[in-house]
């Protein structure tokens, strides 16, 4: 929204200083600490909020006699509301939001991030298992589903059907050759495997977090050192003079992530600061779930 905002102020008046809204790296860092101040400044009341009010207290099999159960039982829970506002609000602010990245990325955290709370409110509010696994795997798959038929048919996306293997030399892996023995069918039917194969990637990535968030500070730790690496990929992937450098596929606009994966960095760092041992809340599902890329 300020983009817009100062990108206005510059054509229409000339304001100084607006014109520095245009660089994506002005605006990746002013995403990141915006991010980091939302997580300070409202982490404390939210984790008394929660605590007090709500009682969302984490739940813990005693039957297993692992060393501090009875210390993360009183720990508030669902902290991911937090990751969410500190990944969502930056990202509305100093973003592109007409740019299809930026809208694949917002609606995959707030749908994946939707499971996450419904699975923690039903764990805390109805003495429930939780949603069942069953259900996650389905919203995991519809996501994957759209995500993958968006970016295969979008028409503002470049090389929908190809992949960039690292450290490869003429890296841009192309699908089409998986299915080549379809002959003259083989470009149009490839995007079916494309599809199929974001569709499992969404999936095992979502587990994946949600598995790792085992231990204080572990899944937040982990997860800002890959928004940082993707952040930075985003960047060199959208600048035609670095990927073509550094023999990496150049995406038109995808730079833009930059400054979404830059708020993710922020709210993960900023939730690290409260989830180190001893962990004063822990994200749930609804924010283990959501950190899926």
């Amino acid at each position: 929204m300020l983009y817009y905002l100062f990108d206005w102020l510059d054509k229409a008046f000339d304001f100084p200083g607006a014109g520095v809204f245009q660089y994506i790296s002005f605006r990746a860092a002013a995403s990141i600490v915006t991010s980091l101040f939302i997580m300070l400044v409202i982490g404390k009341p939210f984790i008394k909020w929660m605590k007090n009010k709500l009682g969302m207290m984490d739940e813990v099999r005693a039957e297993l006699g692992l060393e501090g159960a009875e210390q993360k039982a009183k720990t508030p829970t669902m902290g991911g509301v937090l990751i969410l506002t500190a990944i969502i609000v930056p990202t509305l602010l100093f973003a592109k939001l007409d740019n299809v990245y930026v809208q694949i990325m917002i609606g995959t955290t707030l749908w994946m991030g939707m499971v996450g709370f419904l699975d923690d409110y039903l764990k805390k509010t109805r003495g429930k298992a939780g949603l069942p696994g069953k259900y996650k795997v389905i919203g995991q798959v519809l996501l994957g589903l759209a995500v993958g038929l968006l970016i295969t048919f979008h028409p503002d996306i470049k090389e929908p059907l190809k992949t960039t293997i690292p450290f490869v030399k003429n890296n841009e892996f192309d699908y089409t050759c998986l299915v080549s023995w379809l002959g003259d069918w083989a470009v149009d039917y490839a995007w079916v495997l494309y599809v199929a194969v974001v569709i499992l990637i969404v999936t095992a990535v979502s587990n994946a977090s949600n598995l790792t968030d085992g231990i204080d500070g572990i899944a937040t730790g982990i997860a800002a050192v890959n928004g940082g690496a993707l952040a930075l990929l985003a960047w060199v992937s959208g600048n035609v003079i670095m990927s073509s450098y550094l023999n990496i596929m150049y995406l038109p606009n995808i730079g833009e992530l930059a400054v979404f994966s830059t708020a993710f960095v922020g709210a993960t760092l900023g939730f690290l600061w409260y989830n180190t041992h001893p962990a004063e809340i822990f994200m749930g599902d609804t924010g283990s779930l959501c950190q899926c890329r």
